[in-house]
Protein backbone atom coordinates (compact mmCIF):
# COMPACT_ATOMS: atom_id res chain seq x y z
CA UNK A 1 0.00 0.00 0.00
CA UNK A 2 1.48 3.04 -0.87
CA UNK A 3 1.30 6.60 1.60
CA UNK A 4 0.80 10.20 0.34
CA UNK A 5 3.99 11.96 0.13
CA UNK A 6 2.51 15.08 1.15
CA UNK A 7 2.00 15.41 5.05
CA UNK A 8 -1.15 14.69 6.68
CA UNK A 9 -2.34 14.76 10.07
CA UNK A 10 -4.10 11.10 9.86
CA UNK A 11 -4.34 8.59 8.03
CA UNK A 12 -7.37 6.18 8.33
CA UNK A 13 -8.15 2.74 6.93
CA UNK A 14 -10.95 0.59 6.42
CA UNK A 15 -10.69 -2.73 7.88
CA UNK A 16 -13.57 -4.29 6.23
CA UNK A 17 -12.72 -3.18 2.97
CA UNK A 18 -9.04 -3.71 3.09
CA UNK A 19 -7.43 -6.90 1.24
CA UNK A 20 -6.27 -8.93 3.61
CA UNK A 21 -3.17 -10.12 1.41
CA UNK A 22 -2.16 -6.37 1.21
CA UNK A 23 1.09 -5.34 1.88
CA UNK A 24 1.67 -2.75 4.73
CA UNK A 25 5.04 -1.84 4.53
CA UNK A 26 6.64 1.09 6.73
CA UNK A 27 4.19 3.53 8.16
CA UNK A 28 4.10 6.69 7.31
CA UNK A 29 5.18 9.47 10.60
CA UNK A 30 2.14 10.52 11.39
CA UNK A 31 -0.67 8.15 13.08
CA UNK A 32 -2.88 5.16 10.96
CA UNK A 33 -5.65 3.89 12.92
CA UNK A 34 -7.95 1.19 11.54
CA UNK A 35 -12.03 1.15 11.56
CA UNK A 36 -14.09 -1.76 11.32
CA UNK A 37 -12.71 -5.33 11.31
CA UNK A 38 -9.95 -5.41 14.54
CA UNK A 39 -9.83 -9.53 13.35
CA UNK A 40 -7.86 -8.43 10.68
CA UNK A 41 -4.77 -10.04 10.16
CA UNK A 42 -2.98 -6.40 9.60
CA UNK A 43 -4.96 -4.93 12.44
CA UNK A 44 -1.89 -5.34 14.62
CA UNK A 45 0.18 -3.34 12.18
CA UNK A 46 -1.94 -0.45 12.95
CA UNK A 47 -1.00 1.92 15.61
CA UNK A 48 -4.41 2.06 16.95
CA UNK A 49 -8.01 0.11 15.87
CA UNK A 50 -11.30 2.18 16.95
CA UNK A 51 -13.09 0.66 19.69
CA UNK A 52 -15.62 2.00 22.58
CA UNK A 53 -15.96 4.24 24.19
CA UNK A 54 -13.45 6.33 21.24
CA UNK A 55 -14.53 7.47 17.91
CA UNK A 56 -12.95 7.92 15.10
CA UNK A 57 -14.50 11.65 14.84
CA UNK A 58 -13.08 12.68 18.13
CA UNK A 59 -9.52 10.83 17.05
CA UNK A 60 -9.73 12.55 13.98
CA UNK A 61 -11.06 16.46 15.53
CA UNK A 62 -7.82 16.38 18.19
CA UNK A 63 -5.02 15.37 15.50
CA UNK A 64 -6.40 17.72 13.14
CA UNK A 65 -5.81 20.61 15.81
CA UNK A 66 -2.06 19.46 16.83
CA UNK A 67 -0.95 17.10 14.34
CA UNK A 68 2.67 17.30 14.93
CA UNK A 69 2.09 16.52 18.55
CA UNK A 70 -0.01 13.42 17.46
CA UNK A 71 3.13 12.79 14.86
CA UNK A 72 5.31 12.79 17.34
CA UNK A 73 3.24 10.91 20.04
CA UNK A 74 3.22 7.74 17.13
CA UNK A 75 6.77 8.29 16.74
CA UNK A 76 7.28 7.22 20.18
CA UNK A 77 5.28 4.82 21.10
CA UNK A 78 6.55 2.88 17.55
CA UNK A 79 9.85 2.78 19.08
CA UNK A 80 9.26 2.31 22.72
CA UNK A 81 7.89 -1.06 22.01
CA UNK A 82 9.99 -3.87 23.83
CA UNK A 83 12.50 -1.14 25.30
CA UNK A 84 13.59 -1.20 28.67
CA UNK A 85 11.96 1.11 31.43
CA UNK A 86 14.97 3.61 31.85
CA UNK A 87 15.45 4.29 28.33
CA UNK A 88 12.00 4.82 27.51
CA UNK A 89 11.30 7.45 30.05
CA UNK A 90 14.54 9.30 28.85
CA UNK A 91 13.48 9.05 25.23
CA UNK A 92 9.66 9.94 26.41
CA UNK A 93 11.43 13.04 28.50
CA UNK A 94 13.36 13.94 24.89
CA UNK A 95 10.48 14.14 22.86
CA UNK A 96 8.02 15.94 25.77
CA UNK A 97 10.89 18.58 25.54
CA UNK A 98 10.84 18.81 21.74
CA UNK A 99 7.18 20.02 21.65
CA UNK A 100 7.63 22.26 24.78
CA UNK A 101 9.40 24.32 22.53
CA UNK A 102 6.50 24.20 19.52
CA UNK A 103 4.37 26.37 17.76
CA UNK A 104 1.27 23.82 19.16
CA UNK A 105 2.12 24.01 22.95
CA UNK A 106 2.98 27.67 22.46
CA UNK A 107 -0.39 28.51 20.68
CA UNK A 108 -2.03 26.28 24.15
CA UNK A 109 0.06 28.46 26.20
CA UNK A 110 -1.08 31.94 24.91
CA UNK A 111 -4.51 31.00 25.17
CA UNK A 112 -4.40 29.70 28.66
CA UNK A 113 -2.70 32.56 30.67
CA UNK A 114 -0.86 31.42 33.55
CA UNK A 115 -2.71 33.28 36.06
CA UNK A 116 -1.59 32.44 39.42
CA UNK A 117 -4.47 30.97 41.44
CA UNK A 118 -2.55 30.08 44.89
CA UNK A 119 -3.33 26.46 46.31
CA UNK A 120 -1.88 25.38 49.69
CA UNK A 121 1.23 23.34 48.70
CA UNK A 122 -0.27 20.69 50.07
CA UNK A 123 2.06 17.50 51.63
CA UNK A 124 2.37 13.73 50.88
CA UNK A 125 1.98 12.13 54.26
CA UNK A 126 4.46 9.09 54.28
CA UNK A 127 3.84 6.19 56.83
CA UNK A 128 5.31 3.05 57.40
CA UNK A 129 3.90 -0.17 59.52
CA UNK A 130 5.89 -3.39 59.65
CA UNK A 131 7.02 -3.68 56.15
CA UNK A 132 4.39 -1.92 54.61
CA UNK A 133 4.74 1.38 53.15
CA UNK A 134 2.27 4.35 53.09
CA UNK A 135 2.09 7.07 50.78
CA UNK A 136 -0.83 9.38 50.40
CA UNK A 137 -1.02 12.71 48.69
CA UNK A 138 -2.46 15.43 50.62
CA UNK A 139 -3.44 18.42 48.55
CA UNK A 140 -7.50 17.84 47.74
CA UNK A 141 -8.36 21.68 47.60
CA UNK A 142 -5.90 21.55 44.37
CA UNK A 143 -7.74 18.23 43.66
CA UNK A 144 -4.61 16.23 44.07
CA UNK A 145 -2.75 18.13 40.89
CA UNK A 146 1.37 17.59 41.17
CA UNK A 147 2.91 20.60 42.07
CA UNK A 148 7.12 20.95 42.08
CA UNK A 149 6.62 20.12 46.31
CA UNK A 150 4.59 17.12 45.76
CA UNK A 151 7.05 15.45 42.94
CA UNK A 152 9.81 16.66 44.82
CA UNK A 153 8.16 14.52 47.80
CA UNK A 154 7.19 11.42 45.72
CA UNK A 155 10.82 11.28 44.62
CA UNK A 156 12.23 11.56 48.35
CA UNK A 157 9.52 8.89 49.93
CA UNK A 158 9.83 6.34 46.82
CA UNK A 159 14.11 6.44 46.89
CA UNK A 160 13.18 5.44 51.01
CA UNK A 161 11.71 2.54 49.37
CA UNK A 162 14.42 1.80 47.01
CA UNK A 163 16.80 2.20 49.58
CA UNK A 164 15.01 -0.13 52.58
CA UNK A 165 15.20 -4.06 51.45
CA UNK A 166 12.64 -4.84 54.03
CA UNK A 167 9.89 -2.58 52.74
CA UNK A 168 7.78 -5.05 51.07
CA UNK A 169 4.54 -3.00 49.54
CA UNK A 170 4.02 0.55 49.03
CA UNK A 171 0.45 2.08 48.87
CA UNK A 172 0.17 4.87 47.16
CA UNK A 173 -3.41 6.84 47.60
CA UNK A 174 -5.08 10.58 47.77
CA UNK A 175 -7.59 12.42 50.12
CA UNK A 176 -10.79 13.68 48.77
CA UNK A 177 -12.87 13.14 45.55
CA UNK A 178 -9.97 12.89 43.08
CA UNK A 179 -6.93 10.87 42.79
CA UNK A 180 -5.26 13.59 41.01
CA UNK A 181 -5.92 16.04 38.59
CA UNK A 182 -2.48 15.51 36.76
CA UNK A 183 0.45 18.18 36.37
CA UNK A 184 -0.64 21.55 38.21
CA UNK A 185 -1.72 23.92 35.09
CA UNK A 186 -0.10 26.52 37.50
CA UNK A 187 3.06 25.36 36.29
CA UNK A 188 3.12 24.99 32.60
CA UNK A 189 5.09 26.90 30.43
CA UNK A 190 7.13 27.96 33.98
CA UNK A 191 10.19 26.15 31.95
CA UNK A 192 10.68 27.02 28.51
CA UNK A 193 13.61 25.81 27.24
CA UNK A 194 13.51 21.71 25.84
CA UNK A 195 17.00 20.58 27.05
CA UNK A 196 16.96 22.64 31.03
CA UNK A 197 13.57 21.13 30.89
CA UNK A 198 14.92 17.53 30.36
CA UNK A 199 17.44 17.86 32.53
CA UNK A 200 15.25 18.08 35.04
CA UNK A 201 12.94 15.77 34.07
CA UNK A 202 15.88 13.15 34.03
CA UNK A 203 17.17 13.86 37.93
CA UNK A 204 13.48 14.48 39.28
CA UNK A 205 10.72 12.82 37.34
CA UNK A 206 8.94 10.29 40.13
CA UNK A 207 8.47 7.97 37.53
CA UNK A 208 12.05 7.01 37.04
CA UNK A 209 12.36 5.98 40.68
CA UNK A 210 8.63 4.41 40.70
CA UNK A 211 8.86 2.38 37.70
CA UNK A 212 12.34 0.63 39.94
CA UNK A 213 9.64 -0.19 42.98
CA UNK A 214 6.61 -0.95 40.34
CA UNK A 215 6.55 -4.55 41.78
CA UNK A 216 5.67 -3.51 45.26
CA UNK A 217 3.59 -1.09 44.38
CA UNK A 218 -0.12 -0.93 45.57
CA UNK A 219 -2.55 2.09 43.85
CA UNK A 220 -6.40 2.82 45.02
CA UNK A 221 -7.92 5.87 42.77
CA UNK A 222 -11.06 7.31 43.16
CA UNK A 223 -12.83 10.06 40.96
CA UNK A 224 -10.65 12.22 38.25
CA UNK A 225 -7.63 10.18 37.24
CA UNK A 226 -6.20 11.99 34.41
CA UNK A 227 -2.57 13.16 33.25
CA UNK A 228 0.53 12.56 35.74
CA UNK A 229 -1.75 11.09 37.74
CA UNK A 230 -2.66 8.23 35.50
CA UNK A 231 0.40 7.77 34.42
CA UNK A 232 2.50 7.05 37.79
CA UNK A 233 -0.63 4.88 38.82
CA UNK A 234 -0.21 2.62 35.56
CA UNK A 235 3.40 1.49 36.96
CA UNK A 236 1.12 -0.41 39.84
CA UNK A 237 1.37 -4.12 40.19
CA UNK A 238 -2.28 -3.77 41.24
CA UNK A 239 -4.40 -0.62 40.28
CA UNK A 240 -7.85 -0.67 41.69
CA UNK A 241 -10.51 1.76 41.39
CA UNK A 242 -13.80 3.22 42.61
CA UNK A 243 -16.76 2.99 40.56
CA UNK A 244 -16.84 6.43 39.79
CA UNK A 245 -13.22 6.60 38.71
CA UNK A 246 -12.47 8.00 35.47
CA UNK A 247 -9.61 8.58 33.27
CA UNK A 248 -8.04 10.25 30.59
CA UNK A 249 -4.41 11.87 29.04
CA UNK A 250 -5.44 15.32 27.65
CA UNK A 251 -2.34 16.53 26.81
CA UNK A 252 -2.53 16.57 22.72
CA UNK A 253 -4.88 18.91 23.22
CA UNK A 254 -2.05 21.05 24.75
CA UNK A 255 0.52 20.30 22.12
CA UNK A 256 2.12 17.77 24.34
CA UNK A 257 2.50 14.21 24.89
CA UNK A 258 2.37 12.21 28.03
CA UNK A 259 5.11 13.01 30.13
CA UNK A 260 5.06 12.05 33.54
CA UNK A 261 5.94 8.38 32.42
CA UNK A 262 2.30 7.53 30.64
CA UNK A 263 3.94 7.14 27.00
CA UNK A 264 5.91 3.92 28.86
CA UNK A 265 3.28 2.77 31.54
CA UNK A 266 -0.16 2.97 29.67
CA UNK A 267 1.31 0.84 26.63
CA UNK A 268 2.45 -1.87 29.26
CA UNK A 269 -1.01 -2.19 30.82
CA UNK A 270 -3.49 -1.77 28.60
CA UNK A 271 -1.23 -2.33 24.90
CA UNK A 272 0.07 0.29 22.57
CA UNK A 273 -3.07 0.38 20.33
CA UNK A 274 -5.20 1.13 22.85
CA UNK A 275 -2.72 3.90 24.90
CA UNK A 276 -2.34 5.11 21.25
CA UNK A 277 -6.38 5.84 21.24
CA UNK A 278 -6.48 7.61 24.67
CA UNK A 279 -3.89 10.02 23.81
CA UNK A 280 -4.94 10.59 20.46
CA UNK A 281 -8.77 11.27 21.37
CA UNK A 282 -7.91 12.59 24.69
CA UNK A 283 -11.34 10.57 25.30
CA UNK A 284 -12.31 9.87 28.80
CA UNK A 285 -12.53 6.27 29.96
CA UNK A 286 -15.05 5.43 32.64
CA UNK A 287 -14.13 2.35 35.08
CA UNK A 288 -15.68 -0.13 33.80
CA UNK A 289 -14.02 0.39 30.60
CA UNK A 290 -10.89 0.54 32.44
CA UNK A 291 -11.45 -2.81 34.08
CA UNK A 292 -12.25 -4.40 30.52
CA UNK A 293 -9.09 -3.06 28.88
CA UNK A 294 -6.70 -3.82 31.84
CA UNK A 295 -6.33 -0.86 32.80
CA UNK A 296 -7.52 -1.53 36.17
CA UNK A 297 -7.37 -4.80 38.11
CA UNK A 298 -10.50 -4.43 40.09
CA UNK A 299 -13.32 -1.77 41.21
CA UNK A 300 -13.51 -2.09 44.30
CA UNK A 301 -14.05 0.23 47.66
CA UNK A 302 -10.87 2.42 49.28
CA UNK A 303 -9.22 -0.36 50.99
CA UNK A 304 -8.12 2.54 53.26
CA UNK A 305 -5.83 5.40 53.68
CA UNK A 306 -4.30 5.03 56.69
CA UNK A 307 -1.73 1.84 58.36
CA UNK A 308 -3.86 0.10 60.44
CA UNK A 309 -3.56 0.87 64.44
Amino acid sequence: MGWAESWQPLGVVDLNTWPTDTRLGVLPPFPVIGVGDPAHPLADALDAVVEEPVSVSAVIRQTSRTPHAAAVAIQLLRALDGMACEPALSLESCSYGLLQGSTEHGAWLSSHPNVAHPSPDGQLRVERHDSDLYITIDRPLARNATNRTLRDQLVEAFSLAELDPEIRSIKLRAVGPAFSTGGDLEEFGTTRDPATAHLIRSRSLPARIISRRAEILDVHVQGACIGAGLEIAAFARRLTATQDAWFQLPELSMGLIPGAGGCVSLPRRIGKQRAALMILSGRRINAAIALRWGLVDAIEECPGQRPPD
